[in-house]
């Protein structure tokens, strides 16, 4: 079974990486989440990584804030894509997380996203984007999630435009 693998750093960036979740339930598709520090339990990291590709994570999205290692520890144990989430807090306000994050060294890759919970809401869809270019299914209900939100956003235009002519 396929699914996706989301992995957070500590239980304070839960509420923001939550998003993740919300989306990919409302899609029906598969994930698991944990708590797994590169710094804290590096050994946790590890063991989950290699448990987790085993079973069939096909994606993982790390959410992490300011030294924010945990993308590029899972990456180095999986060949799978991994989405780096960098998480805000810090006194920099997250940039730190963002340039741990992307600065990762060539070979290894790490797909960045923002700051944050549009980061968190963005890696849930790069992560089905993924999944869906060997679903059909999953691939339409991302087309018509589409539509819906370009539908939504001209109803909103609807009720403030302005238009000379």
């Amino acid at each position: 079974m396929k699914f996706v693998s989301i992995i957070m750093g500590s239980k304070s960036d839960y509420e923001i990486v939550n998003e993740a979740a919300k989306i990919l339930e409302s899609f029906g598709v598969k994930f698991e989440m944990i708590i797994s520090s590169a710094h804290r339990s590096p050994k946790r990291t590890h063991d989950y990584v290699i448990d987790a590709d085993k079973r069939g994570a096909a994606v993982f999205i790390c959410a992490a804030g300011m030294a924010a290692h945990l993308a590029g520890a899972v990456a180095a144990n999986t060949t799978k894509p991994v989405i780096g989430v960098p998480m805000g807090g810090s006194a920099v306000n997250g940039v730190d997380a963002l340039y741990s994050t992307v600065q990762m060294p060539a070979g290894m890759p790490v797909a960045t996203l923002a700051i944050g919970k549009a980061g968190a809401k963005n890696a849930a869809y790069l992560a089905m984007q993924i999944l869906a270019l060997n679903d059909e299914n999953l691939n339409s209900k991302l087309l018509e999630d589409r539509e819906k939100q370009a539908k939504i956003l001209e109803e909103e235009s609807k009720k403030i435009e302005v238009l000379l002519g």
